[in-house]
């Protein structure tokens, strides 16, 4: 079923540890973060579900990283302070739940089947971040926090099927319902509206629909963020994979399910307004490639997915890895 809520507010601790690199005069520094986050979604994720009805899905996300890379993609061991060297330690954990209750309508709506949800998010995040100078002084960061986060809706999803194909397109939007308060080190929300566009497909080679290649691409138009004046910069993220179910009896009762899946995320704008930095405002960008297994008990219309993805040509952000496990029930 189809998720994209909004974890990305998790990563308002990433801007703390971001926040102690860009005191340097080097260009390590990065711009703003943004709400989509492609590493949460599994590869069938984008594609509006067949039957009419009411879904629910878990999102139980984790995100981990210990190594900072510039804007030439070089991994940031010391920074350049005035006379002084200083050693970069940088480790940050993100853990999120994130609960999605979605509808699928009966309706159609231009020969698509239309379907909406909404999706909040409940975050804890953990940022250590430290600078020392070769003598021992410099600055040193651990601070957490846990909260609501910021919410998604998307009210306008439709789908199309064919014997060997999906369609969607979807628009939804982020609000800035999660704490924040410019300056702070535990918001856990962004703090700026972010309207969302998405379209997918997914190929099915075999009649039966049990593999298939899936491919989507989301763009991220954001507002001006609260308190200050800055407008983080636009994004375009791409996710793929290939997905196969293999049935485990007779019945079939079981379906386990094997995949490959990855994404890629660019900031194609640089972040505007009179209070962006210009040393640190360099677009960035991330990808990922993973692996995704899971498991569907057909009576009880009930499912567990897992996926894992390692980052990596990461440019003026954290790399790190992505741990991901959904637990889903039609009615």
């Amino acid at each position: 079923m189809g998720h994209r809520a909004g974890i990305g507010q998790g990563f308002r601790a990433v801007a703390l540890a971001i926040g102690l690199l860009a005191l340097s005069e080097t260009d390590a520094g990065a711009g703003e973060l943004a709400h989509y986050s492609p590493g949460l979604l599994n590869i069938r994720d984008l594609l509006v579900p067949v039957e009419p009805g009411f879904y629910f899905a878990q999102y139980h996300y984790f995100y981990t990283a210990d190594q900072f890379r510039d804007r030439n993609g070089n991994k940031v061991d010391s920074l350049s302070a005035g006379n002084a060297t200083v050693d970069v330690d940088a480790d940050v954990d993100v853990f999120a739940v994130s609960p999605l209750l979605m509808w699928v309508s009966p309706w159609q709506v231009l020969g698509a089947r239309y379907a909406a949800y909404i999706g909040p998010g409940f975050t804890n995040t953990t940022a250590q971040a430290s600078l020392r100078t070769q003598t021992g002084l410099g600055l040193e960061s651990d601070e957490s926090a846990f909260g609501f986060g910021d919410l998604f809706v998307q009210p306008l999803w439709l789908g199309w099927s064919g014997a060997h194909f999906d369609a969607a397109l979807g628009y939804g939007f982020y609000a800035p319902t999660g704490h924040f308060e410019n300056g702070d080190d535990d918001n856990i929300g962004l703090g700026f509206w972010t309207n969302q566009f998405q379209a997918a497909g997914a190929f099915y080679p075999n009649p039966d629909r049990t593999m298939a290649l899936t491919l989507g691409i989301t763009y991220e138009l954001n507002g001006n963020q609260e308190g200050v004046d800055v407008t983080p910069g636009q994004r375009i993220s791409l996710n793929y994979g290939i997905s196969h179910y293999i049935p485990l009896d007779d019945g079939p009762t079981w379906m386990a399910e094997i995949g490959l899946l990855g994404f890629s995320q660019w900031e194609i704008e640089k972040d505007s307004g009179s209070d962006v930095r210009e040393a640190t405002n360099v677009k960035d960008q991330i990808h990922a490639v993973g692996m995704q297994l899971g498991a569907t008990f057909l009576p009880w219309k009930a499912s567990a997915t897992f996926h894992y993805l390692h980052e990596y040509g990461a440019e003026a952000r954290f790399q790190g890895d992505h741990f991901v496990l959904t637990l889903g029930k039609a009615f």
